[in-house]
Formats: C-alpha cells, sequence, structure tokens
C-alpha cells in the first residue's frame, strides 16, 4: 500500500505571511501552493484580495486563484471538489504539496470533509423569510427549536441565515440538522497535513495590516473598484462583500472621504485577523511559530520542523 501524500497547511491572520512562506517552501522542496482562501477563487478582485502577483510567485504555480466569476456562487463543497482533483495532478508531477489558508472553513472541508447536507433551496427560504416577517422576530428560531431542539441551542436567535440553514437542513434532510451535521464524513484519502500555524505578535501584526492596507490604496485599490463599477459588476455580487471594497465603492459614490474609507478598512481587516486567529486557534494539531512568514529566522524554524516531520531532509533544500 502506498503512504500517503504529506501536506503542508500554513494558517494564520491576514498579512502573517503565509504566502511568502508557501513559495520560500514551494522553492526549497520542489513545491506547488494550494490557496485555500474563499475571496481569491473571484477573478477581477486582485488588490483587496491581496493575491500574490506572477511576479512575486517566483516561479512557483499557485492554484485555485481566478475561478470563478463575481456573479457565480462558491461554497466550501465546490472548493473541496476542486482541491481535490489540483492536489490530485500535484501529486502526480511528484511535487509537494503546499496549502496557504486564509478560510478556516475551506480548510476543515478539505481535511475533514462536509456533511452529507441538502443543497440551498431559495424557494424555501423565500418562504421562510416571509413567514417571519408576518409573525415577528424570534419566530424562526422558535420553529427550528421546534425541528431541533439541540441546533436552537447552539444558534443564537439573531443569527438568522444559520436559522434559516438549519430549518432548510431539517425540511428537506428529514432529519434534523444535527444528526446530519454529526454523520461521519469522508476526509481526505491518500493524503496526511501537518499543519503549521503563523503567529505574529499582536501589535506587530496590526501594524503591518494598517501599512498594507495604506500600500494597497495607494498602489491602485481604488482604481481597481473604479473599473469593476465600469465594468458593470454590480454593487450586490459577493466580492463586493469582501473586506474593503464596499468603504471604497461608497467613496467613488462621493459618500464618504478616502482617509476615512482607509481607516474602515484597516479597522476591519484587524478584526478580522482577531477572528482567524480565534478560528485557528480550534484547529488541531497545530505546530505554531511566532513570527512573520517573510522572516528567514522563522522560515528556518518550519524548515527544521518539517525536516523532523521527514517531509523533507538537509539534503532535500535547494
Amino acid at each position: 500500500m502506498n503512504s500517503p501524500a504529506r501536506l503542508i497547511a500554513i494558517v494564520g491572520p491576514t498579512a502573517s505571511g503565509k504566502s511568502a512562506l508557501g513559495i520560500r517552501l514551494g522553492e526549497r522542496l520542489g513545491g506547488e501552493v494550494v490557496t485555500c482562501d474563499s475571496t481569491q477563487v473571484y477573478r477581477h478582485f486582485d488588490i483587496g484580495t491581496a493575491k500574490v502577483p506572477l511576479a512575486e510567485q517566483h516561479g512557483i504555480p499557485h492554484h485555485l486563484v481566478d475561478i470563478v466569476e463575481p456573479d457565480e456562487v462558491f461554497t466550501a463543497g465546490e472548493y473541496r471538489r476542486r482541491a481535490i482533483g489540483v492536489l490530485e495532478q500535484i501529486k502526480q508531477r511528484g511535487r509537494v504539496l503546499i496549502l496557504t489558508v486564509g478560510t478556516g472553513l475551506y480548510l476543515r472541508a478539505l481535511l475533514e470533509g462536509l456533511a452529507d447536507a441538502p443543497g440551498r433551496s431559495e424557494a424555501l427560504r423565500e418562504r421562510l423569510r416571509n413567514r417571519a416577517a408576518g409573525r415577528g422576530p424570534g419566530y424562526l428560531h422558535r420553529l427550528l427549536n421546534r425541528l431541533d431542539p439541540a441546533s436552537a441551542a447552539r444558534i443564537g436567535e439573531r443569527d438568522a441565515q444559520k436559522v434559516i440553514r438549519a430549518i432548510e437542513i431539517c425540511v428537506l434532510a428529514r432529519k434534523t440538522a444535527t444528526e446530519v451535521l454529526r454523520a461521519e464524513r469522508p476526509g481526505l484519502p491518500g493524503v496526511a497535513a501537518v499543519k503549521v500555524g503563523l503567529q505574529p505578535p499582536r501589535a506587530e501584526l496590526y501594524k503591518r495590516i494598517d501599512c498594507r492596507v495604506q500600500k494597497m490604496v495607494e498602489g491602485g485599490w481604488v482604481e481597481e473598484v473604479r473599473q469593476l463599477v465600469k465594468a458593470g459588476i454590480p454593487a450586490s455580487s459577493k466580492p463586493f462583500e469582501f473586506i474593503g471594497y464596499f468603504p471604497l465603492l461608497r467613496y467613488l459614490n462621493g459618500e464618504t472621504s478616502l482617509p476615512f474609507a482607509r481607516s474602515a478598512i484597516q479597522q476591519a481587516t484587524r478584526q478580522y485577523a482577531k477572528r482567524q486567529l480565534t478560528w485557528f486557534r480550534k484547529e488541531p494539531d497545530v505546530e505554531w511559530f511566532t513570527g512573520f512568514g517573510d522572516s528567514p529566522s522563522v522560515q528556518g524554524e518550519v524548515e527544521n520542523f518539517l525536516v523532523g516531520q521527514g517531509i523533507a531532509t538537509g539534503s532535500s533544500y535547494k
């Protein structure tokens, strides 16, 4: 029986240097990078999603970037399906699998698999929203409590999106959402993941975030948003919900100043980084490193760790 392929999953908050570390390991180990990010899959939204420009990829292939249009719906399940195919191709080329992870849900979907839950039903969701509008606050949560008390206890009354999804699963699957979500999942056959986490000091991370946002704005982010609008991409499309795009859209519409928009983006990005760290700290079996992924000392520590894991030897490095 063939031993499983080893996958290096790099997790950490935005601006922690995951991409730089991924490229470094790709160079040193002969690997290819697979992005695990819910924003970078969308075409045309480039600067604000921090895609690595081709000139900065150092010849290391990057996968699962720019694969859908802004008006398309892209889910964790679709990410898993596409990622499995890409990883298999990389394995067949004899290259090392390197995953740079910004979206923890996508990592979980890939490594653990997803519950066999029914798909979305817009018709059912619309009926539920109409009922809620007529019967007042709390109706949907009370309905969920009748259908699935365990899910109702887990999901807050104000989290309408999750409440509706849980009801949707109960109705379409004809069993409780709790039962569906607890069912055995397929995992990721043929692949063994080693997880590396980047945890820079909070003050330094926030300073880097503020500087990066400033550079993004100065480097053409406003013009990117202007061109997206000019191309006819509606403000209601999913990518305009990504951090930074709506404040810049408001600036272009004359609703706010550029300094105010920039400050709002910096604050939202810092808050997002905090949420990412909270999520990733709950991820099991992560080997954490203090510092940024573009730091030579951190890169050396990670490389030594991977040697210890048997993924590389001292002679593996170019």
